[in-house]
């Protein structure tokens, strides 16, 4: 007896994306309800799809109106990310969703806390290197300082290699927080 034939499925646009040549970075911000279960929604909408979440932040934007923002930073060829956007705008607690990333103007932001260890030169050069980064000392002992830094991803990428050599034992980053330039809100 011979098995049934069948087509072969096409390839879903959710298929993953590492590897692929048309991956592209987007940030995704979407102003919810503030209640329980929503972030676990959001997030097995793209665990469920097998995209990867490179960067998630969640605050209350409007603690009367009980709204947070998310701002969900994820790779994958255009046409997914348009798709999760679509389904993210049909969760029901979701209220807005928006592509910052297709808007071009928005501003991508990063806090960090660097946790470096050095004495005598590797300390003046990790103050020198503090200095032109503009991080502030938020700690310091004999041994170690801890410095805060805010600004794009790749300034903190920078920041964190250069302090490698000198003697970074940690860092902590908050994850991108994201926003449209101009008058208008989200």
């Amino acid at each position: 007896m011979n098995a049934p034939v069948t087509a072969p499925l096409p390839p879903s646009p959710y298929s993953s994306a590492l590897g692929k040549s048309n991956s592209e970075r987007h940030t995704l911000s979407a102003l919810v309800d503030n209640e329980p279960g929503v972030l676990a929604r959001v997030v097995g909408l793209f665990s469920g799809r097998g995209y990867n979440i490179e960067s998630l932040t969640v605050a209350e934007v409007a603690h009367g109106e009980h709204l947070s923002r998310i701002t969900i930073v994820t790779s994958g060829p255009p046409e997914a990310i348009e798709q999760i956007t679509h389904q993210l705008e049909r969760i029901v607690p979701v209220h807005k969703v928006t592509d910052l990333t297709v808007q071009k103007r928005s501003i991508e932001r990063e806090l960090a806390m660097v946790k470096v260890r050095g004495k005598g030169d590797n300390r003046m050069e990790a103050l020198r290197l503090a200095e032109a980064f503009r991080a502030k000392t938020i700690d310091a002992t004999i041994e170690s300082f801890i410095f805060e830094l805010t600004g794009a991803p790749e300034k903190i990428d920078d920041f964190v290699e250069l302090m490698r050599p000198v003697g970074l034992v940690e860092f902590s980053r908050t994850g991108i927080a994201a926003i449209t330039r101009g008058a208008e809100g989200m």
